[in-house]
This record gives structure tokens, sequence and C-alpha cells, in this order.
């Protein structure tokens, strides 16, 4: 079988690794063109570009996919099967029907939950405690192809975006080893999803970024460490950003508590960090990025003299 591999992050590497360690015929990579990175702007491969070279893969990085020569590159290289992991463009019907065997995709959720680009950031931001990863028929809609195969993986109080990000990525990558053999023998009785179950997770956006105090400790807990590491969740403080990195997780006796103080004012200092006054409860936050400045533990920054009880930090209405 002729497979041409479609994927950009760190997210796609285990799964290429897994179908070169299988030996499947990877017969050419996709990936989005190389992009300037850094405060240097120095132009940089893709992780899975990176992975294709050092096997002598044949690399397309097309601008866009659905262009009449990027559709022919593609036709070329005589797919019987694609495989695609967090790609980043929407593969067009012209792409969609030139493998015999179909366009497969490795997609990090429970489908057809969290449908989109950003299911991760989701499942980690409201609070879940299962998510996993679902490998589906392609179809020209986002993320609405029939359902192959799927496996649950549980989000801890410890996980971030971050770690959820990896075990994701390792779970697709297991996932697709044990999936192949059944698709390449034709056994595979895909599931149609239910689009009425359907819920969507659009790519995040800087107003998502921003805490609204007013909000839970539980649920601003959850926020923070959804959007670590990538793209961070932030306040306002002296009219300027102050990135929020990690919190505490509010205990049983914040959440109950009920503040005196108006959400968003810092309520105490100590060797935990920063304690914050939310809409219900408190927050701990143990690490922080001034503007300007390195993340550093917010117990640094207190020994800086930065802050002092009373502080009113910013709002979803600032």
């Amino acid at each position: 079988m002729r497979v041409v591999f479609m994927g950009t992050p760190d997210f796609a590497v285990p799964s290429l690794q897994a179908l070169l360690d299988n030996g499947v015929q990877v017969v050419g990579v996709v990936t989005q063109p190389d992009r300037p990175v850094g405060r240097k702007r120095i132009l940089t491969p893709t992780p899975v570009k990176v992975e294709a070279l050092k096997h002598g893969i044949p690399v397309l990085q097309p601008e866009r996919l659905r262009r009449p020569e990027s559709v022919q590159e593609l036709k070329e290289l005589q797919p019987d099967l694609i495989v695609t992991a967090a790609y980043g463009q929407i593969l067009p019907k012209s792409v969609l029907e030139l493998p015999k065997h179909g366009c497969i995709n490795i997609h990090a959720s429970l489908l057809p939950k969290y449908r989109g680009g950003a299911p991760i950031h989701h499942a980690v931001m409201n609070g879940d405690a299962v998510t996993g990863v679902t490998i589906m028929y392609m179809a020209e809609g986002l993320d609405t192809g029939d359902m192959i195969s799927k496996v649950e993986v549980n989000i801890e109080d410890t996980d971030t975006q971050g770690t959820m990000f990896e075990k994701l990525s390792i779970a697709g990558a297991q996932l697709l080893t044990e999936t192949l053999p059944e698709l390449v023998a034709g056994q595979i009785q895909a599931v149609p999803q239910n689009d009425a179950d359907a819920i969507y997770s659009p790519n995040i956006t800087r107003v998502q970024e921003l805490i609204d105090w007013n909000k839970s400790a539980v649920a601003i807990w959850n926020q923070i460490r959804g959007l670590n590491p990538r793209p961070g969740a932030y306040t306002l403080w002296n009219g300027e950003v102050l990135k929020l990195w990690s919190c505490r997780k509010p205990d049983t006796e914040s959440t109950n508590h009920s503040n005196s103080s108006e959400p968003g004012t810092v309520v105490g200092m100590g060797e935990y960090g920063i304690e914050v006054a939310t809409g219900s409860g408190t927050i701990t936050i143990t690490e922080l990025q001034p503007a300007g400045k390195k993340a550093m533990d917010a117990a640094q920054w207190i020994r800086g003299g930065q802050l002092s009880v009373g502080t009113q930090l910013g709002s979803a209405a600032q």
C-alpha cells in the first residue's frame, strides 16, 4: 500500500513514526510551508518535515492544497491511502477522491465532540475528565466523516494542554497501528457521526485568553491549564499584559468561600504564590510572566515588591 502522510506539528510526528515502524510504504509527506519563528524570524521547517527528511521521504509544502498544481503533485504519488494528523488545511474533494482506500484522519477528541481546530484546548478548559482520539474517514465537512476507531484518554488534575497534546499524540499513533491492519484487510465497519451531538472547538481567540475574574476559581484554573503552554491565559496589571501560566487547583474550602473582596483582588501572598479573589472562591497563582520578562515563580515576583494585598488585577471588562 502506497501511503501519503499529511501533518504539521509535533502531534503528528508519532503517527508518521508509527507508519514507518510498521513497514508502511510512505511515498510522500505533505506539510505546511516553512514559517518564520521567534524574535529573529528564522525560517523553520515543521516537525513533520524534519522527521520525513530523516527518512528520505519526499516532502510537499503547498501553500494551498486545493490548487490544481498541488492536486496534480499528489496524484503523481499514486497514493492508495492518505493519512492526516493535524495537517492544518481542509482537504478538497479532488484530494479526497484520489486514494482507493480513502483518506483517514487522526483527530484529538472523541467525535462528534470537539470537531474543529482546538479540541485539546477546549477539553481541558471545559474541565472534562476524559477525552481521546478518533480515527475517521475524511469527508468534505469539518471532522464530519464516519468513525473507524476510538480510544479514551483521561485528563488528570495535573494535566495541561501541553501534557494532553503529548499523551494524545502517542495514543493516536498507537490507535493508528491497531487500526491499519483491519483497514488494509477491508474489515472496517465505520460508524456515522450523530450530527445532533456535535460540539465544535474552533481555534482559540484572544478573547478566550483573557481571564474574567468574575468566573469561578475552578473555571479559571481550567482556563489557565487549558492554555498552557500555547497561547497562555492573561490578565491586566497596570495596563499591561500579565501572563498566568499555572495555579494551584482550588480546594473545596476555597471554592465554597464567599468572597468579601471584588473579583480580581489580590487577597493574599505567600510561599505558594498570589491568592486572588474570583466570582466563587479564591485561586492561587504559582507561575506568571510580566510584560517584557521571562516566566517566573509568583513567589519570586512577590519578593520583587511588585504587588500588595488589595491590588486589583484586570478583568474581562477592561
